[in-house]
């Protein structure tokens, strides 16, 4: 099952937090929905899962309008909210049931679900604790768990691991791995290497709008940059690397240490080796680099005043 988000707008008080926007993720696509803080990510994500309403344009979840056929939306997505709500006094296993129940899974279809679900997410030890003991990274396997429950055809994860260890990072990104093969699923993270590992296909919004969406490798080709890493002996004046042929800006990124883009991807290695020779310095390392993601999502959502570059 698919989602089609067409034009779609959401204002606030007048204000735009999703503005216009449009896209389409396909029968079993995992998707990244990045974006900085406040850029309309859990926003669109409310109004996938019907928690609100459009302002303007078409949603449909799975050929159903969000706006006209709610509650047949409802049935066939997993919705893990940024922020889990759980019935804390309720057990692991208790609260699992009454959520099948929610979702009119009955009988002996139910007691199955919340055993695999229970196995499936690695909660056979907590299943008869109450929630309100878990750590945050057991609440997020119950989260996951509930969200999966009534095998739904399509996920929407908000910032499924965060506030998490790095242990139990790995787990849930494998998990969401292993439970998503044959599911469509859209979520939004602020880890890159997730999206790497998770994710052929990447959507990043800012301020209200879509500013890239298209498979990761493409976006790392087409937006990525290569640069020059360098590491000098001694302090250097950055102007006069700056001031070199071929040289467009550059990045400190620690004592003596540099990241310099060149104009057109033009190779400064030669011009480099003159340098430090003219200027009697010795260079510790040089290296050629593939933008990162990280670098990729920083240029396209970071104003250019705010930019630490040369």
């Amino acid at each position: 099952m698919s989602l089609e988000v067409k034009n779609l707008t959401k204002t606030f008080a007048g204000q735009k937090a999703v503005d216009n926007i449009s896209f389409t993720v396909q029968p079993g696509e995992i998707v990244g929905f990045l974006g900085p803080n406040g850029a309309g990510k859990s926003t669109t994500m409310k109004i996938l899962t019907t928690f609100l309403p459009p302002t303007e344009g078409k949603v449909q979840v799975g050929g159903f309008d969000v706006a006209d056929q709610s509650v047949q939306v409802r049935e066939i997505i997993g919705y893990l909210p940024e922020h889990n709500p759980l019935y804390l006094e309720m057990y692991v296993k208790e609260y699992l049931t009454f959520i099948g129940k929610l979702y009119d899974v009955k009988g002996n279809l139910l007691l199955s679900r919340v055993d695999e679900m229970i196995r499936l997410c690695g909660l056979g030890v907590e299943q008869h604790k109450k929630l309100e003991s878990l750590s945050k990274g057991y609440r997020q396997r119950v989260g996951l768990a509930q969200a999966l429950l009534h095998d739904p055809q399509i996920l929407i994860l908000d910032e499924p691991t965060s506030g998490l260890d790095p242990n139990q990072i790995v787990e849930i990104r494998k998990l969401i791995k292993q439970v998503s093969q044959h599911k469509t699923v859209l979520f939004s993270t602020h880890i890159m290497q997730e999206v790497q590992t998770l994710c052929s296909r990447v959507i990043i919004i800012h301020k209200g709008k879509i500013v890239a969406d298209c498979q990761l490798d493409e976006l790392l080709k087409s937006r990525g940059m290569k640069s020059l890493f360098i590491e000098f002996d001694q302090e250097v004046d950055l102007l006069k690397i700056k001031a070199l042929p071929g040289v467009q800006s550059i990045d400190q990124s620690g004592p003596n240490q540099f990241r310099i883009f060149s104009v057109e991807n033009a190779d400064v290695r030669s011009i480099m080796f003159d340098f430090v020779r003219q200027q009697n310095i010795s260079l510790m390392e040089m290296r050629v680099e593939e933008s990162s993601l990280e670098e990729v999502f920083r240029e396209l959502t970071t104003p250019d005043g705010e930019k630490i570059r040369l």
